[in-house]
């Protein structure tokens, strides 16, 4: 993901392109496509740097996860350096990366999500999902039976490294989807819906996606992301959403606010036909953004961003 908006940033004319990659990353022989400009930083040690660059840049995007508060951090840094974000706000960042607090915010402006609450207090019925109350990438996460399982699934959370909250909220059976917006001052744009690939072994592992969705699922996945997207404010740049789609409408949620980069992007981009940064870049400044062609091919990709064949993608289902 982050060498194709490299790749798609260094491509518009006029705009050079820097960014940091860790010592470990580039000693891995990965190297960033021809003409970025690199700053070699240790991973702990990147704050200088970021901020020195985020004070220079014309625009700044920041690409991390919500988890451990990484993104707001890195937002922070940003803003106090006076830089000028292609992002979310500080706040819209950890509003988001709180489930509990999410959750909360999405029943409170009508939107349908699950009711959730924070472990060990007694989910409302089973079979339920357990899962950290910050994270990202369906990690610690389990689908859960009774109480029994429950306990057992808290319990590996814990071994597995989680010592934070857990949250519980009831199963919702659907399509698991995704849709990712362009927002800016005055403008928000829905890209469209994809399908997302997680492991059926009841730990929702995430394995990609695929797109174009069937314009029914399409339109109802897009109606309801959007009505997610309003009920949080601060929500810039891109920003993606998970559903499920249930049987009906009547059975469509929001589960997650994702505010930042998603490796969704990867498939997006092979089906637009146009420069998909260009256009995050022209919603931010309030220009017209290119023309909104998108091609109706199959794009498939894999949990790290890559470009795949569909039975790549479907042979984890």
């Amino acid at each position: 993901m982050l060498a194709a908006l490299l790749k798609d940033f260094g491509a518009l004319p006029g705009v050079t392109v820097e960014t940091m990659l860790g010592r470990e990353f580039l000693a891995s022989g990965e190297t960033p496509p021809a003409g970025v400009v690199v700053h070699e930083v240790e991973y702990g040690g990147e704050e200088a740097t970021f901020r020195r660059l985020a004070a220079a840049a014309d625009r700044t995007l920041v690409v991390a996860p919500e988890c451990d508060d990484v993104l707001p951090e890195r937002l922070r840094w940003l803003e106090e350096a006076g830089g000028r974000s292609l992002g979310s706000t500080v706040g819209a960042a950890r509003l988001a990366g709180d489930k509990l607090r999410l959750a909360g915010q999405l029943r409170e402006r009508g939107v349908p999500t699950p009711f959730t609450v924070v472990w060990p207090t007694e989910p409302p019925s089973y079979p339920t999902v357990c899962k950290p109350r910050h994270g990202a990438g369906s990690q610690a996460t389990f689908l859960v039976r009774d109480e029994d399982e429950l306990r057992r699934a808290a319990e590996q959370a814990r071994a597995e490294g989680w010592d934070g909250d857990l949250i519980v909220q009831p199963f919702v059976p659907g399509e698991p989807a995704s849709v990712a917006f362009l927002i800016g001052p005055a403008r928000r744009l829905a890209l469209p819906a994809v399908s997302q690939r997680l492991t059926a072994d009841g730990r929702f592992h995430y394995r990609g996606g695929r797109l174009p969705l069937t314009p029914e699922s399409a339109e109802r996945a897009a109606a309801l992301a959007a009505r997610a997207v309003d009920a949080v404010e601060g929500l810039r740049g891109y920003v993606g959403v998970d559903v499920v789609l249930g049987p009906t409408a009547d059975g469509d949620s929001v589960m997650e606010i994702n505010p930042r980069m998603t490796t969704s992007y990867v498939g997006l981009r092979a089906l637009a036909r146009f420069n998909l940064a260009g256009a995050l870049l022209a919603v931010a400044e309030e220009l017209a953004p290119p023309s909104w062609d998108w091609g109706t091919e199959q794009a498939c990709f894999t949990a790290d961003g890559r470009l795949s064949g569909p039975e790549a993608v479907l042979c984890v289902l």
